[in-house]
């Protein structure tokens, strides 16, 4: 490197710590009125390692790129979650949270180096298309997926709103491989989605905390009271949800509580101190509630359950979640790149921190698979011969019961999710009970009374 290349990094980076650090300053410290000493001694060996790879590393690398480098490394060595973003991996984040993008709208697997699709997204140019569920993609645009990395394809499918593309399929009965022209849309992943586990119970499912998360869990709540008049109970999986952005995690907690703190959050600045606090409406209508968690439960996904876990609200039930207790900002510094900085913990409203711990479930319920015992006969008392004839008549009268589902026809190989039902089940029977016995009490209190 030429001396006054050298020394015109040095000025600039330096003028750039300048920069920096007095900003730092003045926040953290507003009565400090001179800068923090700048790391003079750490910038000139910074310069002498970029000199030293410019001039003696076996290939060539022009100076931008080496630079990203080292914001990408500068950045990677304060925490796992902060990052360089630029290019694709800054296109991605903005997909990730918005919950829609540019494509076709298939969700997809891979099978014998081809794409295969699992299934079409509603109303996406794939359905509309005649795509169906088992399709293998073979070709994209007349180039064979053999001759191409499966992410290459991926990201051939993906493109500009209003750009057409022409897949070919291989389908299962067909002599030929089929053709198709689509056009890519914009595709909406929803985040939310819901059913009717038995009757009067409901699941409610969050796979990932969006721009719109908040408003598809209200949404679906109220498709679940219209869907499930005599609601006895929910449960809502948080299970392998790596979070997202916070304030749809403040969205979806306002959505089971009435009042109080949800969240708030700590940083070296006062601009990234924030409090969150609940609204006087529950969607939710008081239902009794189960939370699943696991070891994939993270971030945004702690926020909600640490925040019912603290408020009565909910069960938790599950094994302990991942403990990601901290907040990323992502800050724009230069068309399409930012950096996404770690600028705050958040602590649940009792001012648990959940970084590196995680959420302790109320009732712990380790994964495992759900088997049937077969080939044992099972006998009652009235299997026996000459047994006594029940007192009230009833030997063979069948008393009519409610029909119910088998939890194990409903939540196939998930056991975690047959505890919770089975929970649920249990608080329904216990509050019956109480309200019967009340109503005893107080039938008796008014006979008693002349």
């Amino acid at each position: 490197m030429h001396s006054s290349l050298r020394k015109a990094i040095r000025q600039g980076l330096c003028a750039a710590l300048l920069s920096g650090g007095f900003a730092a300053a003045s926040q953290a410290q507003p009565q400090q009125s001179e800068p923090l000493p700048l790391p003079f001694e750490e910038v000139r060996i910074f310069a002498e390692a970029l000199d030293n790879i410019r001039s003696s590393y076996v290939r060539d690398i022009d100076d931008k790129t080496l630079l990203e480098y080292a914001i990408k490394g500068m950045l990677a060595g304060l925490d796992p979650h902060s990052a360089y973003l630029a290019g694709e991996e800054y296109d991605s984040l903005q997909e990730t949270t918005q919950g829609q993008f540019g494509g076709l709208g298939i969700e997809i697997g891979e099978q014998d180096g081809y794409i295969k699709i699992i299934t079409p997204i509603d109303d996406s140019p794939a359905q509309r298309a005649g795509i169906l569920p088992g399709d293998l993609i073979i070709e994209i645009d007349g180039k064979p997926l053999r001759e191409m990395l499966i992410n290459d394809a991926i990201n051939m499918m993906r493109g500009e709103i209003g750009t057409t593309i022409v897949i070919g399929v291989m389908r299962e009965g067909e002599p030929e491989p089929l053709e198709f022209t689509l056009t890519r849309d914009v595709i909406s992943v929803a985040s939310v989605r819901h059913r009717e586990l038995e009757p009067g119970y409901a699941y409610l499912r969050i796979s990932q905390f969006k721009v719109n998360t908040g408003k598809e869990v209200k949404d679906a709540l109220a498709k679940i009271h219209e869907e499930i008049p005599d609601l006895k109970g929910m449960v809502l999986d948080l299970r392998n949800n790596p979070g997202g952005i916070l304030q749809a995690s403040v969205e979806v907690v306002d959505s089971f509580i009435t009042s109080g703190k949800i969240v708030y959050t700590q940083g070296r600045n006062n601009e990234t101190e924030m409090e969150f606090f609940a609204d006087a409406e529950d969607p939710s209508g008081g239902v009794p509630l189960v939370v699943l968690i696991n070891a994939g439960t993270a971030s945004a996904a702690e926020i909600v359950s640490g925040a019912l876990q603290d408020h009565g609200r909910a069960v938790i039930m599950g094994t302990r979640s991942f403990g990601k207790g901290s907040v990323q900002s992502v800050i724009p510094i230069a068309e399409n790149k930012a950096i996404k900085l770690t600028t705050s913990l958040y602590f649940t409203p009792e001012g648990r921190s959940i970084q590196a711990q995680g959420i302790e479930p109320d009732i712990e319920v380790q994964e495992a698979l759900v088997t049937r015992a077969t080939g044992r006969q099972s006998y009652t008392e009235a299997d026996l011969e000459g047994h006594l004839r029940n007192g009230n008549d009833l030997d063979d009268v069948v008393r009519e019961r409610t029909p119910t589902v088998s939890s194990e026809q409903v939540v196939v190989n998930d056991y975690q999710l047959q505890e919770a039902l089975t929970l649920l089940r249990g608080l329904h029977i216990l509050d019956s009970a109480r309200e019967k016995k009340n109503t005893v009490s107080t039938r008796l209190s008014d006979a008693r009374t002349p």
